[in-house]
C-alpha cells in the first residue's frame, strides 16, 4: 500500500533574500512561488528582512488591510514590528517584512538559549552574524505569532528556513512551537565555500576534512555552528544538489533527507517576435558600448560571450575564463572576432564620463579610451583581481586582437548608467555563455542562459552541470550545454577545454546555431519547477511526519 504524502495547509518560507535581490536564493524563491501559489494560493507566506524602512523597496507592495488585526496585535501585544504586503513578482505571494532591530537588546539572552537548547556557539560571532541571527530569530517569532493568532490547531504548517542566516528562527520554533514542522535548506555550506575561497583544495581532500576543525582554522565557528546544529535538529534537512550533499555529509556530519534541485520559470523569457526584437536591440547596444571603448567598428557577426555572477574570482571560475580567453586569442584557428563580457558587480565609484560622452556622440572614433575594457571606474582598481589578471595575461583589447574583454562591474538593474538595461534583457543578446565554476552548489546562471536560448559552458563541479550529465542526448555544446571536467589539479586542461569549445562553436553555421539554441532551450524545459516541485512535496511530508512524532514524545 502506497502512503499518501502529507501536504501542508500553510507554508512559511524565510530568507534574507525575500524581496531583497542579492543572490541566487532570490531566484529560487521568486520563480518557485508561482508553482506553490497555484497549489497553496495565499497560504504560502514569505518572511523577509525589513531593511528598506527609510526608502522605497520596489520589490514590495505594502497592503495595509492585509492581516491588519493580527499585525496590530503583534505590534501591541508582542512588540513585533512588521509590514504586510505582496512580493512584486508575477505570482504576487504574500510577504511579511520584519523589523528586527529591537532584538539586539536581548541578543545575549537569545544566544544563551540557543546554546543551552541546541549547542549553537555564538561566542565567535563577527561580521554579519548578529544581523542575520536577529532577523532569523524575529522571523521565528513572527511565524509563531501568526500561527497562534490566525490558524487552527489542525492546520498543518511548514516553516522552511534558507541558509545559515535563517537557522536560528527554525530552532526557536522547534522548541517553542513544536506543532510547526521545520525544514532547513543549505544552499552551500559556509565551510565548503570558505575552504574553496581560501584557495585550499576542496574536492581531492574532502574525505579528510573535519568541519569543526576547519571552522576553527578559518574563523568560521559561529556560522558553521548554527548551520550544523540546525541541520541536525530540524524535522527535514535539505540541500540543492548531489555535490553539495556530499559536502554536507562530510562537513556538517549530516546527509540531506531530500535534495531540492533548483528550477526555473520560463515566463520570464520573451516569446517569438518580442524575443527577436529584444535580442537585436541588446546586440546593438552591447556592440555600441564595446566599439566606443575599443575604438573599433565590430559588426553583428562578432561572437558575443558572457560570464556573470558574484565576484568570487576562483569559485566562479573568472580566473579560468580569462585564461581560456587568453589562449583563444593566440589560437591561429580562430577566425571570428570575439567580445567577452564579464558582468560581475565590484566596488564601483562612478560611471566613466569619457565613455558616456562617446556614447552620446554620433561620431565613431578609431582610438580606444584609456583602460579600454572597463565601463565604470572602481574604488580600488590597483587591487582588482580581474584587472590585474588581464594585465598579467596581456589582454589589452588591441585592434589586432581577435578576442577582446569588457568588464562591466555593476548590477545590471536598468540603472547602471551605461546600458540602463536589465540583465535578462542583455542576456538574450549573447551567442554563448561561460560559467566555469570551481565551487557552485547549483548554478543558476547557466540555467538562466539556456532558458533564454543561449547555449552555455559549465563544469562538473556545479550542481547544474552534474544534473545535465544525467540527461539523455547530452553530448556537449552541440546539444546546448558543454560540461567541462574540473578538479583541484586540472586548471590548464580545463582552460584548454573551454578554449576548444568556444573555437568549435565559432565555426558553426547559422543553421547549426539555430539547432543548438533549440537544444539549449530543451534542457531548460526539463528544469522547470513543474518537474522539480515534487521534491519539495517529499520534504514537506518528511517534516510533517517528524513533527508529529516529536509531539508524541
Amino acid at each position: 500500500m502506497v502512503n499518501t504524502l502529507l501536504s501542508p495547509d500553510y507554508i512559511f518560507e524565510t530568507s534574507w533574500e525575500v524581496c531583497n535581490k542579492v543572490g541566487g536564493i532570490y531566484t529560487v524563491l521568486s520563480t518557485r512561488a508561482k508553482t506553490l501559489q497555484t497549489s497553496h494560493k495565499d497560504r504560502l507566506i514569505f518572511i523577509g528582512p525589513d531593511i528598506w524602512i527609510d526608502k522605497e523597496n520596489p520589490l514590495f507592495i505594502e497592503i495595509d488591510s492585509l492581516y491588519k488585526p493580527w499585525r496590530l496585535h503583534a505590534k501591541e501585544e508582542e512588540k513585533l514590528s512588521v509590514r504586510v504586503g505582496r512580493w512584486n513578482i508575477p505570482s504576487n505571494p504574500i510577504v511579511i517584512l520584519v523589523d528586527f532591530k529591537s532584538f539586539f537588546d536581548i541578543k545575549n539572552q537569545i544566544y544563551t538559549n540557543a546554546w543551552n537548547e541546541f549547542q549553537v556557539d555564538s561566542l565567535h560571532a563577527y561580521g554579519d552574524y548578529d544581523e542575520a541571527s536577529m532577523f532569523s530569530y524575529a522571523s521565528g517569532r513572527v511565524a509563531e505569532s501568526f500561527y497562534r493568532y490566525n490558524l487552527l490547531a489542525e492546520d498543518r504548517v511548514i516553516y522552511q528556513a534558507h541558509e545559515w542566516m535563517a537557522g536560528l528562527g527554525a530552532l526557536y520554533l522547534q522548541s517553542s512551537v513544536p506543532e510547526i514542522a521545520t525544514i532547513f535548506t543549505s544552499h552551500a555550506t559556509s565551510i565548503g565555500r570558505s575552504i574553496a575561497g581560501n584557495l585550499k583544495p576542496l574536492y581531492d581532500y574532502l574525505f579528510a576534512y573535519n568541519g569543526d576543525q576547519m571552522a576553527q582554522e578559518l574563523n568560521m565557528q559561529s556560522k558553521h555552528s548554527i548551520e550544523k546544529q540546525t541541520s541536525h535538529y530540524v524535522d527535514c534537512f535539505t540541500t540543492v544538489s548531489d555535490i553539495t550533499n556530499k559536502e554536507c555529509d562530510k562537513l556538517l556530519d549530516k546527509k540531506a533527507d531530500v535534495v531540492l534541485m533548483n528550477g526555473f520559470e520560463d515566463d520570464l523569457v520573451p516569446k517569438d517576435k518580442s524575443y527577436s526584437a529584444k535580442r537585436k536591440k541588446a546586440r546593438l547596444q552591447m556592440l555600441n558600448v564595446a566599439n566606443k571603448l575599443f575604438g573599433t567598428h565590430l559588426g553583428d557577426d562578432t561572437l558575443l560571450l558572457c560570464t556573470s555572477g558574484r565576484y568570487e574570482f576562483k569559485n566562479k571560475g573568472i580566473d579560468l575564463f580569462l585564461e581560456s580567453l587568453n589562449r583563444l586569442n593566440y589560437d591561429n584557428d580562430l577566425k571570428k572576432n570575439i567580445v567577452a563580457f564579464i558582468n560581475v558587480p565590484a566596488s564601483v565609484s562612478e560611471v566613466r564620463k569619457d565613455l558616456l560622452d562617446r556614447l552620446k556622440s554620433k561620431e565613431n572614433s578609431d582610438f580606444p579610451l584609456e583602460m579600454p575594457f572597463l565601463t565604470h571606474w572602481l574604488h580600488n582598481m590597483p587591487n582588482d583581481k580581474i584587472i590585474n589578471m588581464m594585465h598579467y595575461l596581456g589582454l589589452k583589447n588591441r585592434k589586432e586582437d581577435k578576442v577582446k574583454v569588457l568588464f562591466v562591474p555593476c548590477y545590471l538593474d536598468g540603472k547602471d548608467g551605461i546600458f540602463n538595461t536589465d540583465y535578462y534583457d542583455l542576456l538574450l543578446g549573447y551567442d554563448l555563455s561561460v560559467y566555469p565554476s570551481y565551487y557552485e552548489p547549483w548554478g543558476y546562471t547557466p540555467l538562466e542562459s539556456v532558458a533564454f536560448h543561449i547555449p552555455t559552458i559549465t563544469t562538473d563541479l556545479a550542481g547544474f552541470g552534474l544534473w545535465v550529465k544525467t540527461l539523455k542526448n547530452q553530448h556537449g555544446i552541440s546539444d546546448g550545454v558543454e560540461v567541462v571536467h574540473r578538479s583541484d589539479k586540472n586548471y590548464s586542461d580545463a582552460a584548454d577545454a573551454i578554449k576548444e569549445c568556444i573555437l568549435s562553436f565559432s565555426i558553426k553555421s547559422a543553421e547549426e546555431i539555430v539547432q543548438i539554441r533549440s537544444r539549449a532551450t530543451a534542457v531548460a524545459e526539463q528544469a522547470l519547477w513543474k518537474h522539480f516541485i515534487k521534491y519539495y512535496y517529499q520534504a514537506y511530508d518528511i517534516a510533517l511526519r517528524n513533527a508529529q512524532k516529536r509531539q508524541l514524545k
